[in-house]
């Protein structure tokens, strides 16, 4: 038996656009179910959200995310989470840190750390904090 653990976000309506955010820097299939589409409306006005959604890419990353009802309490929260993409080739981590670093705020720029060949910490303009790195060789 495997298993996968998997990143899954929650938002309050902007959870389409971060999927497909995250599809444009990463690759892969986007999958969207919306509440409408799997008859669990609660009305109108959140119909098109995303009730189950991911992006899946040959590489292996995957993330999910979905809108949280407006029935149901969301906080974003601060530093509950970091969401870690850890490779091994610099110029792969560099395409993702280049492609999420749109909008963001750099709490690290990417470059050499102490601890990795390439290290760097941002949170997106939807708000979830990323590190990105290149696994040392033996740490």
């Amino acid at each position: 038996m495997s298993v996968n653990a998997v990143t899954h976000l929650n938002f309050r309506g902007d959870a389409r656009e971060a999927l497909a955010f995250y599809q444009s820097v990463f690759g892969g299939e986007l999958v969207v179910i919306t509440y409408e589409d799997a008859g669990a409306t609660g009305g109108a006005a959140e119909a098109d959200q995303v009730m189950w959604g991911q992006v899946t890419a040959p590489n292996g990353f995957r993330v999910m995310a979905y809108d949280v009802p407006s029935d149901l309490p969301w906080d974003q929260g601060r530093n509950a989470f970091f969401l870690s993409v850890r490779g091994d080739d610099a110029g792969e981590i560099t395409g993702y840190w280049d492609g999420l670093s749109g909008g963001a705020t750099v709490q690290q720029p990417l470059g050499p750390a102490q601890w990795a060949p390439l290290y760097g910490m941002l949170t997106d303009r939807f708000g979830v904090t990323w590190v990105l790195d290149v696994a040392a060789a033996s740490f």
